[in-house]
């Protein structure tokens, strides 16, 4: 297994998983890759480990370039398992003089292995090492989206090491943004900010704002998941800055499950009435719905239309499975509004309305209640629910 060189002295050296499939609940349809990075220098540095049962892969990677027993350094920029699981073999390899970390990483490495007694060097934002002709320079971001999490600037090169921020879960043969699809590339940074980064935002907001105030340049962003940016990377930041800012696009999102498909009539006619005032909407039933991505379509819809029917007094588990992970993730910025049906009790759209209200939505309707099955005075008021919400987003948004 050969290194891949990303500029001179500096080199992809991580694991390509193609199997997975499930990534604590997120589904990576794509694969995903377990990056490190390997800077030879008067000092050789390693940038992050892999995960555990992956060890064999970086260190024939590290191999094609140099014995592993040589490398000096290894900065730790993230301590979760995929990218840390395989430390205690590799620093059992490397043997290195020095391992760089954050205090709350150092911690971590502690709690998590049992062990202590490696030799930690705690770092800070702005704290600096020579390792020849060029610096390292750490930068802190704590909840980005770990405690311990940090970045390493290398500014002779341009080069940032972002740990898990502007990756994506996606195996492919090429470790360049220019030799995949940009459109897969896109697809999968947005399902990947929406599932891991999105709680993160304001954190992301502020890191974004430092950048720009340190005069960072970059020429590749090194990410631990996907691939290597330098042809996209104003798109990205970009896109982080529209994401991490709330702001959303001018499209109403109706996500719903149904027994007896009376909700699901209703689903259809607020639908109509979204389609009639000449907004996009996207219809989205959770039943054959994945959770991980509908979660990259909540991240850009301004509106967020919920919907179920009452069962024992609640929620059907699709839907309260669903909003409890949404809910979790904090979006933010949306225009909402509730509907559904009942039999005798009718709690549904009250517990909807509460969702909304937890992710500080602007609700514009107190929502539709039906029982049984709507007729046509129902499904009018649904088709004007859609409305209502279409015309509130085209007074927010740009249509």
């Amino acid at each position: 297994m050969q290194a891949v060189k990303v500029k001179e002295d500096f080199y992809w050296v991580g694991a390509i998983d193609w199997k997975v499939r499930n990534f604590h609940g997120y589904s990576t349809t794509r694969g995903t890759t377990y990056n490190a990075y390997l800077l030879i220098d008067e000092k050789i540095v390693l940038f992050d480990t892999v995960k555990h049962g992956f060890e064999e892969e970086l260190l024939a990677r590290i191999s094609s370039i140099v014995e592993p027993s040589k490398v000096d350094y290894l900065v730790v920029n993230h301590i979760e398992p995929d990218h840390a699981g395989a430390f205690l073999k590799v620093v059992e390899v490397i043997k290195p003089e020095k391992i760089f970390i954050t205090r709350n990483g150092r911690q971590g490495i502690i709690s998590h292995f049992h062990k202590g007694d490696f030799p930690f060097e705690e770092v800070k934002t702005g704290y600096e090492v020579k390792v020849g002709k060029r610096t390292l320079r750490f930068i802190e971001t704590p909840m980005i989206h770990w405690p311990d999490s940090m970045m390493t600037y290398i500014p002779e090169d341009k080069i940032l090491v972002s740990q898990d921020a502007f990756g994506a879960h996606y195996a492919t043969s090429g470790r360049f943004d220019d030799e995949v699809d940009y459109c897969e590339l896109v697809q999968e940074t947005r399902k990947y900010y929406a599932n891991i980064v999105y709680p993160y935002s304001q954190q992301v907001a502020k890191l974004l704002q430092t950048v720009k105030e340190m005069k960072l340049e970059f020429d590749f962003i090194c990410p631990d998941h996907g691939v290597v940016l330098k042809k996209h990377i104003k798109d990205i930041l970009a896109l982080y800055e529209k994401w991490s800012s709330f702001t959303c696009d001018p499209v109403v999102l109706i996500i719903y499950d149904t027994m007896w498909n009376s909700t699901e009539k209703m689903a259809y006619a607020i639908m109509e009435g979204v389609s009639k005032e000449g907004v996009e909407v996207k219809l989205r039933n959770l039943t054959v719905s994945d959770p991980t991505e509908l979660m990259a379509e909540v991240l850009e819809s301004k509106g967020l239309i919920l919907g179920s029917p009452t069962l024992n007094n609640g929620l059907l588990p699709t839907v309260s499975g669903f909003l409890t992970y949404m809910k979790g993730l904090r979006p933010r910025g949306k225009i909402g509004a509730a509907f559904g049906t009942y039999g005798w009790s009718g709690e549904a759209v009250k517990l909807l309305n509460q969702y909304l209200q937890e992710i500080q939505a602007e609700i514009v309707h107190e929502g539709i209640r039906c029982k049984y099955a709507p007729d046509k005075e129902v499904l009018a008021q649904c088709e004007e629910l859609g409305r209502l919400v279409a015309r509130k987003i085209k007074e927010t948004c740009s249509v």
